[in-house]
């Protein structure tokens, strides 16, 4: 290489324009010198950005100005709704494993994003009600009520209802999700069968009842779970973090009733459900009621 050939090339090792790659586009990492053109992977393809963001589509005249924080807000819901609904089936099977510890945390995992999902309404409150009325009648029959992932996350905890499953049409692919929810096992379930597996006595007809019922209190359990918090540090850890989560899923219902009192009153919900005077009658319901009824007895 003659001296102005070495004059003339780049330095790679240092200083500006060292790496330099300008055919390369932004964020295409290493991956960008291997496959056909496009085919490395992006932060936007990796996530789906482009796709991601035109979800978001107003139905009001103008649009309304508060109907794409509506939109968003909601929308947020179902991701953190399919989150939840991923963490309580690999709690479900870590119980099976009887990997308590790992399962300790997933419970704390799922308690944080319910916290997340409490905090959420807080920017839904900034909305006032003459806002909302601006794109509320757009909605026609859209509501809550139809969230399919929300009644998932009810019938794992137990609160299942044949009502609830009525409302989705035969045709809807939520249907059969939620028919599989409603056969299977709650998450209360595998925490007994791992709390006999750990050598305390649990009741053989809460073991074999009927998973589609209420999840009703035993006295017999309640005893066992008593020596649980006496004898044994690390399984009542895992009692409490269901105490947590129990706990957790009934703040969000009470934050969300007042959030549609505060917003519409006592009229009617969208798509001609109840509203405020249905969501009262969900409030201070625990899921894990053994659990509160041993709490004098400690």
């Amino acid at each position: 290489m003659t001296d102005e050939e070495r004059t003339a090339e780049p330095d790679r090792g240092s200083g500006e324009g060292a790496g330099d790659e300008p055919d390369r586009p932004y964020g295409a990492g290493s991956q960008a010198q291997e496959g056909p053109p496009g085919s490395y992977l992006t932060y936007a393809s990796y996530l789906k950005i482009d796709e991601l963001l035109s979800l978001q589509q107003p139905v009001s005249d103008g649009p309304e100005h508060d109907e794409m924080l509506f939109i968003i807000i909601h929308q947020v819901y179902e991701l953190w709704f399919k989150e939840v609904l991923h963490e309580v089936d690999f709690a479900v099977k870590l119980l099976r494993e009887d990997d308590l510890a790992s399962a300790q945390h997933t419970l704390k995992r799922i308690l944080t994003i319910m916290k997340v999902l409490v905090a959420q309404l807080d920017i839904l409150e900034t909305m006032t009600p003459v806002e909302f009325l601006t794109f509320r009648e757009r909605l026609e029959e859209a509501s809550g009520f139809q969230s399919h992932q929300f009644r998932e996350l009810e019938f794992v905890m137990g609160a299942k209802s044949q009502w609830a499953i009525s409302r989705y049409p035969k045709h809807e692919p939520a249907l059969k999700r939620l028919e599989q929810r409603y056969e299977a096992p709650t998450l209360w379930d595998a925490f007994l069968l791992c709390l006999t597996r750990e050598g305390y006595p649990v009741p053989r007809e809460l073991l074999e009842r009927d998973v589609t019922q209420p999840i009703e209190p035993s006295p017999e359990l309640q005893e066992a779970l008593v020596n649980v918090y006496r004898r044994d540090p690390a399984l009542s850890e895992l009692c409490e973090r269901f105490v947590d989560l129990d706990e957790g899923l009934q703040e969000w219902r009470y934050r969300h009733v007042k959030m549609v009192e505060r917003t519409i009153g006592m009229k009617p919900g969208s798509g001609g459900s109840a509203g405020a005077e249905y969501l009262r009658k969900t409030l201070f319901k625990p899921a894990f009621q053994d659990l509160w009824d041993i709490r004098g007895r400690l």
